[in-house]
């Protein structure tokens, strides 16, 4: 029992001049013990249902969607060469890192060449970097890139525990330095492929909005929650709306 709740309850019973047995106090820290115990079976049931959901979403994914997986492999190749993936370190749950996998949407120093054009940013909260003309982007890339194509090998990521079905976007370490404490919080939990903010407008929705949804889902995630924004992701990527 929760020693501040139960100091609280001594309390209660003297300033209600109420006799207080030992065999009463028995049964209060019972009650509260079953309670926390009820109240923990149910966290780790949801976090292993949501595991098995993303173990048989993420395989399901992949077996469906080979073929198209290999025509983009061949099309970024006939394009502008080697590598077909581009892995980059993201920021986990509690800030573990670890590589994040994509299609390469980008010419090969893409890295390289962000620095110089970071004075085109169009992201008004100067943390994340967005430019719908980004002149980095090829133009297999521009369409994978539309339709969340250059995402798919993510599903890897989900099947490695690194990500999540469902859960805030996972950001590069550079923008989790320019976090303030609040937005640190969307670190709480893991990271996933899809999120509110992804099927509301994605690179429409400001950082702010952004880290305001992420927190909303954190603290009312579920199973349910979850299949209803991967329901809504399908029309979201179909439709491109908010992607460049």
């Amino acid at each position: 029992m929760n020693e501040s709740l139960y100091q609280a309850r001594m309390e209660l019973f003297k300033t209600l001049d109420l006799p207080v047995s030992q065999a009463s106090v028995r049964r209060l820290r019972r009650r509260q013990a079953v309670k926390l115990a009820a109240w923990e079976f149910s966290l780790r049931s949801l976090f292993v249902l949501k595991r098995l959901l993303d173990i048989a979403g993420a395989s399901v994914g992949l077996l469906l969607l080979s073929p198209l997986l290999v025509g983009v492999a061949l099309a970024i190749v006939w394009e502008d060469g080697w590598p077909v993936f581009f892995a980059q370190t993201r920021v986990g749950q509690y800030g573990r890192l670890f590589k994040f996998y994509k299609f390469r949407s980008m010419v090969r120093n893409a890295d390289k060449l962000k620095d110089a054009l970071a004075a085109k940013n169009e992201s008004g909260d100067g943390v994340i970097f967005k430019m719908k003309q980004d002149p980095r982007i090829t133009r297999v890339g521009r369409f994978i890139r539309r339709f969340s194509i250059d995402e798919m090998p993510q599903f890897l990521n989900v099947l490695l525990g690194d990500l999540a079905l469902v859960g805030p976007r996972p950001p590069v370490p550079r923008e989790v330095a320019l976090y303030t404490l609040e937005e640190r919080k969307r670190l709480h939990a893991k990271p996933g492929l899809t999120c509110l903010w992804q099927i509301q407008g994605r690179s429409e929705i400001p950082f702010k909005e952004q880290v305001r949804l992420d927190l909303q889902y954190i603290h009312s995630q579920n199973l349910g929650s979850d299949i209803v924004i991967l329901l809504k992701t399908v029309p979201a990527v179909l439709l491109g709306r908010g992607a460049y």
